[in-house]
């Protein structure tokens, strides 16, 4: 049975078990990342693992190897591949999070993680881009931050109630970033 939650220690190992199993290369999106990334209080109820080539092989290995796990296959999410996979040159913005048997498991470089999340931009989403922003300051993290001012002008075309709220505070908050690299 899934547990109703992951933490932070139940994703890491997940992860690893994952890892050692599956083989071949994907991409760790989501609360999951966020909890291992940007936030370890942060906790999900599934893994957002994505197959680096989309295969309908690759989702099925995935659910085989979750069972194989005794767990049930709600405890990973494969579809966020729609949302990956519609971004241009997004192979181009990961980086490796997890090497383990004939695995790699990758992360989204800080610009693809901001935007996969102001596609759908909900509050949790905004708050996720709070989080990585401020790990971009803190850290000097490389962000491009123009390519996700263009993808906040695109999204706002398909606006849901409070969405525009949300990319406008989003995009102050890119303009914050910019001005306090300057400053430094």
């Amino acid at each position: 049975m899934k547990p109703s939650v992951l933490g932070l220690v139940e994703i890491r190992d997940l992860l690893r078990k994952l890892a050692e199993e599956l083989g071949g290369e994907w991409l760790l999106v989501g609360g999951a990342l966020v909890a291992i990334w940007l936030d370890e209080r942060r906790v999900t109820e599934d893994l957002d693992l994505v197959g680096m080539r989309a295969t309908s092989e690759e989702r099925y290995r995935l659910l085989d190897c979750v069972g194989r796990l005794g767990l049930a296959v709600e405890t990973v999410n494969s579809a966020a591949d729609y949302f990956v996979h519609r971004i241009p040159g997004w192979r181009e913005q990961v980086e490796v999070l997890l090497r383990a048997g004939q695995s790699t498991i990758y992360r989204p470089t800080p610009t693809l993680f901001l935007l996969l999340k102001s596609a759908r931009l909900s509050e949790r989403d905004l708050d996720d881009c709070r989080l990585m922003l401020a790990r971009c300051a803190r850290n000097g993290l490389a962000l491009d931050v123009e390519r996700v001012r263009a993808a906040l002008g695109d999204t706002r075309r398909e606006e849901s109630p409070g969405t525009g709220e949300r990319h406008r505070e989003l995009l102050h908050l890119l303009d914050d970033l910019c001005g306090s690299r300057s400053r430094t």
